[in-house]
């Protein structure tokens, strides 16, 4: 192995699809047949990737497909992907949860994972006695674990309840309990999957400065799956991008994360032209919005707490002499209430525009920092021809735009949304 702490050679898992089980006895035996001779599996030359929004062609489908990967001691890898890109699936290989289809992992010492809410943890035991069974089946004498137990239970903020079964811990209590067993029982390799999609927002924090501590102080090596992408970009020295199983991309943290983000590039621009749901008169009309993040690439994915700039193209189907006209953002959430309403006209910008029918024209509207938790949103949009009245609506287009927000900013993760105008917002339209 090297230099290398960790290194996998064409790792595959394959899944059947539908019933539990390899499938039927004739086909246990025929890879049992063709394993004793040291051929590949007979079943691994049929099914799909695993694109779920695709119906079944196979019972069988790849849950990962070919990975190549390797580890330096100290090295903290992102790995990042959509749900079903396969990330939960390496981490379960790698921590010997389940087996391979084809391929190899060598790893140098011990591996502590936490992948689920209590993973590892008996939830008929208590805190104290999970601790010392944890330790143990990492390979610690008793005398290690009482040397690290103090720590333990001061991060995982549960003293009180040290002799309390887990199956009486909230989901929280019990993730900090997980996270801090597998931190401080100094594993040479530590994987963690989503642990920052639990707990409150000074937990989290502390799990992120814990994580360093690891990998600068301690010099050992950390896997790290998150949708959170400021933690990626904040933890890791490098990052992988898994989509359909598949390996499709690896460079730094930053570069990985800004790769993810492109992925959904061709839905980050809505065609309004077309849309017949419309409400308003006839000499106005949307026909684009396009959304842009903070590196001014198109995008129908944003991360909360950075810079966001949506792109408003419109045509004057009829003469019509705009003076005081202005354009009303609405971001609602998927329970279609109102978080956030951005009017031209209180922030000193009107739709000026003189130009003949059949004209074209855009508008800016940039957000300096979206102040929004991660979750679904849509976006309105209201063209006025003066003073708010239902007489004089423009256009009027509910939905013109799902936005998705992805966690970002560590100090933002928890504050609730308010609902409220643009107050709330720093933000300004402009003319393009």
């Amino acid at each position: 192995m090297g230099q290398n702490i960790l290194e996998i050679e064409n790792l595959s898992k394959l899944y059947r699809l539908g019933e539990v089980g390899t499938g039927t006895l004739s086909q246990d035996l025929n890879r049992w047949w063709a394993k004793s001779r040291g051929k590949d599996d007979p079943y691994s030359k049929v099914g799909q990737l695993n694109d779920r929004s695709g119906n079944a062609k196979s019972d069988f489908v790849w849950a990962l497909k070919d990975i190549n990967l390797s580890m330096k001691p100290g090295e903290v890898l992102g790995i990042i992907g959509k749900n079903g890109a396969g990330k939960s699936t390496l981490l379960k290989l790698i921590s010997r949860i389940t087996a391979p289809t084809t391929g190899e992992i060598r790893a140098k010492g011990r591996i502590a994972s936490l992948l689920e809410v209590g993973t590892g943890m008996n939830q008929e035991m208590t805190a104290r006695e999970n601790i010392f069974l944890n330790g143990a089946i990492l390979g610690m004498s008793k005398i290690e674990i009482r040397k690290k137990f103090d720590d333990i239970i001061d991060f995982a903020g549960c003293a009180m309840y040290v002799d309390t079964p887990i199956k009486r811990f909230s989901s929280g209590m019990r993730v900090r309990l997980g996270f801090a067993v597998a931190a401080f029982l100094e594993p040479e390799i530590l994987i963690v999957d989503e642990v920052l999609a639990v707990g409150d927002a000074e937990f989290q924090k502390r799990a992120v400065g814990k994580i360093k501590d690891v990998s600068n102080s301690e010099g050992r090596t950390v896997m790290f799956v998150s949708h959170n992408m400021s933690s990626v970009k904040n933890i890791c020295d490098r990052g992988i991008v898994l989509k359909q199983g598949q390996h499709i991309y690896s460079g730094t943290a930053n570069e990985a994360v800004d790769f993810y983000m492109s992925e959904y590039s061709d839905l980050a621009t809505a065609e309004l032209a077309l849309r017949d749901d419309r409400k308003g008169g006839t000499h106005f009309r949307f026909s684009q919005l396009s959304i842009m993040d903070n590196n001014g690439r198109q995008t129908s994915e944003a991360i909360s707490g950075e810079s966001l700039t949506l792109k408003i193209d419109y045509k004057k189907l009829k003469n019509l002499s705009l003076d005081q006209g202005f354009i009303s953002t609405v971001i609602l959430d998927k329970y279609e209430n109102i978080v956030a309403v951005f009017r031209s006209d209180e922030m000193g910008f009107t739709l000026k525009d003189n130009s003949p029918a059949g004209s074209m024209g855009s508008i800016k509207l940039e957000i300096p920092r979206l102040y929004l938790r991660a979750e679904e949103y849509y976006i309105r949009l209201i063209a006025h021809e003066s003073r708010p009245r239902p007489d004089n609506v423009l256009d009027y287009i509910d939905n013109a735009f799902q936005l998705n927000i992805t966690a970002g900013d560590l100090w933002e993760i928890g504050s609730p949304n308010k609902p409220g105008n643009s107050s709330i917002f720093p933000a300004s339209y402009s003319p393009v």
